[in-house]
């Protein structure tokens, strides 16, 4: 080659690629109007075929493809069917309407997608648009804008996460701000008489928020003007890069571990792009569950069916926020509730939260700081001490056991001294109880159920206690032995007490004198045992009258009691009840039951708990006390009644319509089955009603049923009147009964 022709070489070169790049550059131009048609047509087609204004088609295209993990073209050719090179247009002609494009779906550059926005807007006289996005920590970053000024965009590059700005109000409360809210008017990006900001939202969370803004007023926005900005919003949030948040490692369980405090670990539960639950994924060994459940029985269980009331009173609240914005809970004192049963145990909860890669890292630190709640737990332990009672747990499968206070004491054994497990019971009792003690520890380990007995615990000075275990086995799903708690009881001082108690009997039976004596003292418990007249009530708008008539008239003791107490909480306790048996026997189960009633009214139970915690009683009482029971709680303010009954005989209500007897709810005898359940009913008393509730002395007879009895004797006696006692020394001179039973009336008037 000539030096001549080398120029005119390098020309054509630079021609032929001048030619390529031109031809590729057609090529593309060509290829994206494809594109833009082809996501235009599948546009129009989800628009008719969903019921949606064209923005919504497009933003819900979007997602699909999105959630497919495709581009948006791909997806859009696949709908409309289109896969040559010229697309044929769609049928029925439909197209975009005016000053909109579905085609912004398919753009991929945040940037230009907020310039077609400010274009797609321009109709509604929109000024700019700012897109922001959340950062870990809760800062928010300008991500695109269109319409501003670059000082207004440099400035306002960054917010902190502290600065109260409509984008920030909208991130951290999910929902959006339109002209005229309060919150639009906030210090934001850009000089503007209005805006509106709406929040970006992704699989349940916000991961930023969109604002347009005008430079006058903001023009009245219909229903179709707002969709159309909702769909704007969430085709831009499917343009918004990832946020570089940490992803959860293995070494998760170390890092949990290595907190100082109890911590856990929650996965969001994903149903329609919302959480709407929390897996408990990991806990650390140092948290101790309050209602005593093994870390194994709380992994991978949902947090709203472990623990329901802590989420009712806050807990749920607070993790969904720090979810949605990524914004962590450094740390809040908040009470939380807690239940098992039907007992709600309220307590004051150091909460933290972070977020960590989606999911949550909890910490969870029970208070300390004294509460009324602190105050009754007090007072149970307190009652425990003096009760002698004490409490263990044992799990099997890891070889721990825990004992409460009073534990050793009760076995003789030193502070320092190790647990004993229930499985070597045998070694610590007396030779002649080895047998029944066996049978209890393979009714609980090995048949999985619960078993109760009276031992006698052999002391290292060579004396001997009585106890009372009981004892009851925890399982899985799966029916495998987790856990056994139960409880120590001293009755050494119960058995002491029958043993006098008999010693006493026989020697009062030698002589006339001494009969004498116990008939007196019978008569002074009975006198100090059952009131001849209930406390006031004028104070709380009540009139009440009571009378006992005791059947055993030698020692004018019996098992019927009845009791009227008002109580802190302005209701006012009214029970009745009939103990299995006559005389200073009948009696000792009597004040056992009817004294433990009027104790724990004051927690505020309900009369079905109050009559569960009395069977608890009756079951633990020397002797097996059986027994029936009526327990109302009558709240005067409202006019409402709520009542439960063991086995016992309805209440009758006076009313202005007559006599009828309450709906009778389920309960069997106190004293009879283990872990009983009380059904519980409710009824209004108006004013001038009268309640009136009686043992079965009143109508029992050996040839008819007491329903009928009741009925016969109220017809006979009439309407109550305004005299009340008059009214029950009628009943008690009308009754037909012929068992020689005692009777307890109580008759209360709503004044």
């Amino acid at each position: 080659m000539t030096a001549e022709e080398e120029p005119g070489r390098t020309t054509a070169r630079a021609l032929a690629a001048t030619v390529r790049r031109l031809q590729d550059a057609a090529a593309r131009t060509r290829e994206e109007a494809r594109r833009r048609t082809v996501v235009d047509v599948a546009t129009g087609m989800l628009a008719e075929r969903l019921g949606l204004v064209p923005a919504e088609a497009s933003a819900r295209l979007a997602r699909l493809a999105r959630e497919a993990g495709v581009p948006v073209p791909t997806l859009a050719a696949d709908i409309a069917r289109i896969h040559d090179a010229t697309p044929e247009a769609p049928e029925g002609g439909l197209a975009a309407p005016p000053h909109l494009t579905p085609a912004l779906a398919a753009e991929t550059d945040l940037q230009r997608a907020a310039d077609a926005v400010l274009e797609q807007t321009d109709p509604l006289g929109v000024r700019g648009v700012a897109l922001w996005q959340r950062l870990p920590g809760g800062a928010l970053a300008l991500a695109a804008h269109a319409g501003l000024t670059a000082d207004e965009a440099a400035v306002w590059s960054r917010v902190p996460p502290r600065v109260d700005t409509p984008a920030q109000h909208v991130v951290q409360g999910g929902t959006a701000l339109w002209p005229g809210d309060r919150a639009a008017a906030l210090p934001s990006i850009g000089a503007a008489n209005a805006r509106a900001v709406l929040p970006l939202l992704d699989g349940g969370r916000c991961r930023g928020a969109f604002e347009v803004l005008w430079s006058g007023p903001a023009p009245a926005l219909g229903p179709s003007h707002r969709r159309l900005l909702v769909g704007l919003a969430d085709l831009c949030a499917t343009l918004l890069g990832p946020v570089q948040e940490p992803e959860p490692a293995d070494e998760l369980a170390v890092l949990l571990e290595g907190l100082l405090s109890p911590a856990l670990l929650l996965e969001p539960v994903i149903r329609g792009g919302q959480a709407t639950d929390f897996t408990l994924v990991r806990v650390n060994t140092r948290f101790d569950d309050p209602l005593g459940r093994p870390r194994q029985a709380l992994e991978g269980a949902s947090l709203l069916e472990t623990y329901p009331l802590a989420c009712a009173t806050g807990l749920f609240e607070r993790l969904l926020r720090a979810h949605r914005t990524g914004i962590p809970l450094p740390g809040e004192s908040v009470k939380l509730g807690f239940t098992t049963g039907r007992l709600a145990l309220p307590a004051d909860t150091q909460l933290a939260i972070a977020p960590f890669g989606g999911r949550l890292v909890v910490g969870w630190q029970l208070g300390t700081s004294p509460s009324d709640d602190d105050q009754q737990v007090a007072l149970l332990r307190q009652a425990q001490r003096l009760a002698r009672v004490a409490g263990f747990e044992e799990l099997p499968g890891q070889g721990v056991i825990r004992w409460s206070d009073g534990l050793r004491e009760l076995f003789g054994l030193p502070p320092e001294a190790a647990p004993v497990p229930l499985r070597h019971l045998t070694r610590l009792v007396h030779p002649d109880d080895e047998p029944a003690v066996r049978r209890l520890v393979d009714t609980v380990r090995q048949r999985h159920r619960t078993a109760s007995g009276v031992f006698r615990l052999a002391l290292p000075d060579g004396t001997h206690r009585y106890a009372h275990v009981i004892a009851e086995p925890l399982l899985d799903d799966d029916g495998r032995l987790l856990a056994i708690r139960g409880a120590y009881h001293d009755v050494s001082a119960q058995h002491r007490t029958e043993v006098a108690l008999d010693a006493t009997q026989e020697r009062l039976a030698d002589s006339e004198k001494q009969a004498s004596e116990g008939e007196q003292l019978a008569l002074r418990l009975q006198q100090a045992i059952l009131p001849s007249a209930p406390p006031p009530l004028a104070a709380m708008g009540l009139r009440a009258t009571v009378r006992y008539r005791p059947a055993a008239q030698r020692d004018r003791v019996g098992g019927d009691w009845y009791d009227v107490l008002p109580l802190p909480d302005e209701r006012v306790l009214l029970a009745v009840g009939d103990v299995a048996g006559h005389g200073v026997g009948a009696a000792t189960g009597m004040v056992a039951l009817r004294h433990a009633l009027r104790g724990l009214a004051v927690t505020g139970a309900g009369p079905g708990r109050l009559l569960e915690w009395a069977n608890a009683v009756a079951l633990r009482e020397p002797g097996q006390v059986t027994a029936t029971a009526a327990c109302v709680l009558f709240d005067p303010a409202a006019g409402q009644l709520r009542w439960a009954r063991a086995g016992h005989l309805p209440p009758v209500r006076f009313s202005g319509e007559g006599a009828e007897l309450l709906p009778l709810p389920h309960g069997v005898l106190l004293g009879a089955l283990q872990e009983a359940r009380y059904e519980e009913r409710t009824v209004r008393l108006g004013t001038h009603d009268v309640l009136l509730l009686y043992t079965d002395g009143l109508v029992e007879r050996r040839d008819r049923p007491a329903e009928e009895s009741v009925d016969e004797l109220i017809r006979a006696a009439g309407p109550p009147g305004p005299d009340l006692e008059h009214y029950l020394d009628r009943l008690l001179a009308l009754s037909s009964a012929d068992t020689q039973d005692d009777t307890c009336l109580i008759a209360v008037r709503v004044e």
